[in-house]
């Protein structure tokens, strides 16, 4: 199952790395952003399925309130990944959960996996490891 992923990170390195991984594995990649408004920006000009989302941006603390907006008013399916998953211990509402970095490429794969076929609608029986469910 091919989508349309936004990453939102502002660690150019990490973004690149996430990049090829995430092409590697048959994904288009729409864009690579590092703070809040250009995220914004990308999701109301283009279709967006996944958007992986780091708590800290180049504009601050801004991954969470993002996250919320992004998964409960623009319907994109969020995943964090986060150096900090303590911020997110309690859940986002209308995000799927957290993957904490550093991670590999094999968590990657299983956490966008599982992002996908729950945004599809199919049978999903139990998170990947590594990856924290909310709600």
């Amino acid at each position: 199952m091919t989508a349309r992923i936004l990453i939102i990170e502002d660690e150019a390195l990490v973004a690149m790395e996430l990049r090829f991984v995430l092409e590697d594995l048959g994904h288009e990649v729409v864009a690579t952003v590092a703070d809040a408004a250009s995220a914004r920006d990308i999701v109301r000009e283009s279709d967006v399925d996944l958007a992986l989302v780091d708590i800290h941006l180049s504009d601050g603390p801004t991954g969470v309130a993002l996250g919320r907006e992004l998964g409960q008013e623009l319907g994109v399916s969020v995943l964090f990944m986060t150096a900090n998953p303590g911020m997110v211990r309690d859940g986002v509402a209308g995000t799927i959960g957290v993957l904490s970095k550093p991670t590999d490429e094999a968590a990657v794969q299983k956490a966008v996996d599982y992002a996908l076929r729950r945004r599809s609608g199919a049978p999903v029986q139990y998170a990947p490891p590594g990856l924290q469910l909310f709600g």
